[in-house]
């Protein structure tokens, strides 16, 4: 699999030759990379050192990435904070308390254990804008960084006292009830996928009062034991457990802990896409505001926002855009339809963990089933497909045409293509994180979105004078 370099960072999977692979000597060249940009933007005085704060989800070439990320930094005169295992929410928020001057995530998030990727923070702990990313880049192409004098490296400080903190700031929120959660004698069922959440989610719950916690592929060995993504299609065993031992609920978290996924005491699942809806309509009920999710999620957030009296406002895809949005618009929360939730009064960043005490306090003073929760709620279907990339795709020329096809319809070319058809919409881009175009078409049934999927598929087929 080809070497994937964005503005969000670099990935790739383990194994393969240099400039293929996510190897030893890319990983040296990104971070050099990435530390030669802190430096040109943090103005440090003469006396002070940089500073980077790391960590790492559990997957296998976690650790050895880790040695390399770290021992680059401080080559390049940087001192290191090195959180360990830690999910991407709680590096975020270290960042920021460590008054650093940016951090690494070591995780490829929900792409498989052959995967690894470094997922680059500004010292705000935010991830890079796009112009930061590509002047990262830019360096790392060029070869434009240097490295330190055995007079000026940079140390290293390991602290594994974050997750602790991370939760007590979600446990501080005024939307947090532990009281409420306590006195509902939940019994809730993790899957962590066998990374850094089996570590923070018991805690997390245990603190928040949750009265029997069912751990499932909670050891943190990296060797994941079902496809990562937190998707319907990989949380059978979930639901199963859900049922079996008649459960209040079910969680599902990804490799580093920043998108939730729910299972209803029934089995069925909440929807990936009604995290958000679900969270963002008990923080609307208790502080009225605005509200951001990309383009690629459900309108039923636009539906709660708007009867609770804010506006809604859909970003490019990625964090990086939903939180730009979420300060332009004076957002209360935001987030993406993936089980992605942000919330400002903790940090710009996605975090299941505050997902999860969000969702238990709403569930707590809603007092009835998660399914009933659920059913309150508009109800949409969307159909998610991709296409490999391939030589003789050119999607600029693809998203023209389709785009004078249906030039009737509104349309937004902010992110790729979205069309809108009143009551349902499509949406053609090319992905961050793979090397795949993403077809997303959402409608009142999933036969229809199905079709509408299917349709616009059909239309790349047309445009490509071959089959699809």
């Amino acid at each position: 699999m080809p070497l994937i370099k964005s503005i969000s960072g670099i990935r790739g999977t383990i194994g393969k030759n240099g400039g293929e692979a996510f190897t030893p000597p890319e990983i040296v060249r990104f971070t050099a990379a990435f530390a030669e940009w802190v430096r040109l933007n943090s103005k440090p005085s003469p006396k002070s050192k940089l500073k980077v704060v790391v960590g790492r989800d559990s997957r296998l070439s976690g650790e050895f990435v880790l040695n390399i990320v770290r021992g680059t930094l401080m080559a390049c005169g940087a001192d290191v904070t090195d959180l360990g295992l830690a999910a991407t929410p709680t590096v975020e928020i270290a960042v920021t308390m460590e008054k650093a001057n940016g951090g690494i995530i070591i995780t490829a998030s929900h792409n498989p254990k052959n995967w690894n990727a470094l997922k680059l923070l500004n010292s705000s702990g935010e991830f890079l804008s796009e112009a930061a990313g590509r002047e990262v880049l830019g360096l790392a192409e060029q070869g434009n960084f240097s490295f330190a004098s055995v007079m000026e490296l940079g140390v290293c400080r390991h602290d594994d006292t974050y997750t602790q903190t991370h939760i007590d700031r979600i446990l501080a929120l005024p939307w947090v009830d532990v009281k409420a959660i306590k006195a509902k004698k939940f019994r809730v069922v993790i899957d962590a996928v066998n990374s850094v959440g089996g570590l923070a989610v018991p805690l997390l719950l245990k603190q928040l009062g949750v009265a029997d916690t069912v751990p499932l592929f909670c050891e943190p060995t990296g060797n994941f034991q079902h496809e990562a993504e937190p998707l319907p299609e990989n949380l059978a065993q979930l639901s199963k457990t859900v049922v079996r031992n008649k459960a209040d609920v079910g969680f599902a978290v990804d490799p580093d802990v920043d998108r939730l996924a729910i299972v209803c005491e029934d089995g069925e699942m909440f929807g990936e896409e009604y995290t958000l809806v679900a969270v963002a309509d008990y923080i609307l009920k208790n502080k009225k505001g605005n509200t951001v999710s990309n383009l690629s999620s459900t309108m039923a957030l636009r539906d709660v926002t708007e009867k609770a009296g804010g506006s809604y406002t859909a970003s490019a895809v990625g964090e990086v855009n939903v939180v730009e949005a979420m300060k332009k618009h004076n957002a209360v929360i935001g987030g993406e339809g993936n089980g992605g939730i942000i919330l400002p009064e903790l940090h710009y960043g996605r975090d299941a963990l505050l997902g999860i005490a969000l969702f238990l306090t709403h569930l707590a003073k809603y007092g009835k089933s998660c399914s009933m929760l659920r059913a309150t709620y508009p109800n949409y279907f969307i159909s998610k497909n991709k296409i490999e990339l391939t030589p003789e795709l050119n999607l600029d020329k693809i998203i023209a045409g389709i785009k004078d096809k249906y030039k009737k319809y509104p349309c937004s070319t902010i992110d790729g293509l979205k069309i809108n058809f009143g009551k349902e919409w499509a949406h053609l881009r090319k992905s961050n994180t793979e090397p795949v175009i993403r077809i997303i078409a959402e409608s009142g049934s999933q036969t229809t979105a199905d079709n509408l999927a299917k349709k616009i598929m059909q239309d790349i087929g047309e445009q490509l004078k071959m089959k699809p």
